[in-house]
This record gives structure tokens, sequence and C-alpha cells, in this order.
């Protein structure tokens, strides 16, 4: 109860879930996902969701960009024999084509179009008219998904997935960022930051955590933003439709507090804990959308402020840093203050990338 990456699932399928398609990871999400013989994944009252598949740890990225490929596919050879409708006598069913084609890229104006296609091929006759309506499913462009958590992202899926975001497909990635291998017990990962106490690094990490946001912002083309639903929510809504409708890769990553954090209070205050990470700096919201970039706007948009001196009181609040005060109270002081000069020379660092994509 309380777990964060519910409610950015919930948030996505809320806004996409008609059209969508997901890779899910093995993890935590894919716990909740698809535990049988139940799942919290459903339908609108026209009958559609989203389609729901798990895969291995480790290659993930790929098989939701082999997804996307499968779909593409199909789409592509319905759009030949709507093309042919286009050009045909059937002055109604080619109009209607026509409109199809112009919306062909366009996940929400394809659903209107798709429609109005749909009405305008039933029984005219013709064989391409047919195969649209036996292939109606694949009318409305997709929203391929790919979730998992900070294990997979940021580890042992890396590789695949940065050959999927450099591969500059149409594809969504979400990262659930708990900041450890949450679905195994709590063992430190590469998003694991300074002093935080995981297995494997029961003394708390000595090392800071890999920016995987611009690792992916370096391609130039990937749309790339961090979010924190609790802390800014109307942020993290614009980001996820500014993300979708690029048309090309994007990663999403999302604060996840999650119960092995240790949260005082209890997962109750999950998006209160959100909050308070942004506000003290821990945490920074932020976007690279490439669309701008192209109009000649800046393309880097920094969200977050700077932190309001909270930030030690901030990891006091969880047991996944405070326990290091009990059993190693000198080496706490230094890696906590190493943690906050991090978190500070971060966000120099996002300001002088607002000034460097100007």
């Amino acid at each position: 109860g309380g777990c964060a990456e519910t409610a950015y699932a919930r948030l996505i399928t809320q806004l996409f879930g008609d059209r969508m398609y997901i890779a899910n990871a093995t993890g935590c999400s894919s716990i909740w996902g698809g535990s049988a013989p139940t799942t919290p994944y459903t339908t609108n009252s026209e009958g559609h969701g989203p389609a729901w598949c798990n895969s291995l740890f480790e290659d993930n990225a790929e098989f939701g960009l082999g997804m996307f490929k499968g779909v593409q596919h199909q789409r592509e050879i319905l759009k030949g024999h709507v093309e042919a409708i286009a050009e045909s006598d059937h002055a109604e069913a080619a109009a209607a084509a026509k409109a199809w084609l112009d919306t062909y890229n366009d996940g929400e104006a394809s659903k209107a179009t798709s429609a109005a296609l749909l009405a305008a091929v039933q029984g005219a006759g013709c064989e391409h008219c047919q195969y649209v309506v036996d292939h109606k499913d694949m009318l409305v462009k997709k929203s391929q998904w790919i979730f998992g958590g900070d294990g997979w992202a940021y580890d042992i899926g890396f590789g695949g997935l940065d050959h999927v975001l450099a591969s500059g497909e149409n594809v969504n990635v979400m990262v659930f960022d708990t900041e450890m291998y949450s679905n195994t017990g709590g063992q430190a990962s590469k998003a694991s930051n300074i002093g935080e106490v995981c297995q494997f690094a029961a003394a708390g990490k000595d090392i800071g955590k890999k920016s995987l946001a611009e690792i992916a912002m370096s391609y130039g083309y990937v749309y790339v933003a961090q979010i924190a639903l609790g802390a800014n929510m109307a942020q993290a809504v614009k980001v996820l439709a500014e993300a979708e409708a690029y048309n090309g890769p994007s990663l999403i990553i999302g604060y996840a507090p999650c119960e092995l954090h240790g949260v005082k209070g209890g997962m109750n205050h999950c998006q209160d804990e959100m909050k308070k990470a942004v506000a003290a700096g821990y945490w920074n919201l932020f976007s690279f959308n490439p669309a701008l970039k192209a109009e000649g706007k800046n393309p880097f948009t920094l969200t977050s402020k700077p932190g309001d001196g909270t930030y030690q009181e901030f990891l006091n609040n969880e047991t996944r840093y405070s326990r290091l005060t009990r059993s190693f109270p000198e080496r706490a002081a230094k890696l906590f203050a190493a943690s906050e000069e991090a978190a500070k020379a971060r966000y120099e660092h996002l300001l002088r990338l607002v000034e460097l994509y100007k």
C-alpha cells in the first residue's frame, strides 16, 4: 500500500490506456502488474485497454521495441490498403481514407478518423475496404510503453535500453526509480545515492548516482524528463503528454518512494515524501524536448527550484539513511554532507544546461 509505482502506471493508463501496449520488465511492476489470476489493468466503457506483457529483466527494452515494430509492420500494410481506397471512386470512403492518412501518426486524432473510415467502408464491397474492416484494431495509432524499475534501466537492462533509445523509434520508456532493487529485498543499484544503506552497501554507498537522464540526453533526439507525482502533478502530466506525442524515443524517470525506504509515518506519506525530496533538492524536475529545439526554442526546462535547506532533514526521515547514523555515526555525517554537496552541484549543473541549450 502506498507504492509510488502504481500511481505513475495509473496516470499513464488514464492518459493513453485505450490504445497502449506495455512491455513490462520483471520486477515489482510485473508483480503487482500481473499476479495471476488478477490484473490491475482494465478496459474502458468501449472495451479498450492496455495490452500488457512481461519480459525478462535484461531484455525488456528490446522486447518492447519488438512489440512496436510488429504493430508498425501491420499498420504499414493497412496503410497501403487505405491509400488504395483514397484513390478509388468511392467518394465517401476516399474522403474518409484521406482524413485517416492525415492523422496516421496522431494518437488522439486518429481515433475519430478511424471511426469515420470504418463507418465509410462497411459494406462498400471492395477488397481494400474489407481488409480495413478485418484489421480495424490497427486503425488507431498505438502508444508503445516500456515499464521497469531502476535495477532494470540503470543496471541489468541498460545495454538494451540504450540500444532502443538510440534506435530513434517512437517508443516511450517509464522508469520507476526506487533507487534500489526493491523486488529482491533492497540491493544497491547504480541509481542508489551517496550514504544510502542497501544490501551490498551496508555501510552506506560512498559513490554517486548514475545520471541516466543525461546519458539519454546526449543523443540529442531523445525526449528525457524527471518527474515526481506528489511534488508537481501538473509537470508530470505535461511531460507525459509531450513525451507520448513526440515522434521519437522518450525516457521518463519517476521518483518512486518504496516501503524499503522506511519513510517515517509509513507509506501513506508516499506522495508527501516526493514533495519533500524535490523541495530539499534531493530530486530534480526537468525535461528535454527535442521538438522545441527544432522550433528554435530552448529544449531544456528546469522546473525545480534550489533546495530549501531541508536536505539533512529529508535524509533523516527515511531509515535507509538514518540507520547509518546509529551504526556508523561519523561515516554518516561525512557521507550525508557529501550527498548534499553533490545535490547542490547537480542543481548548478542543471542551471548551466538551461543556459547551454538557449
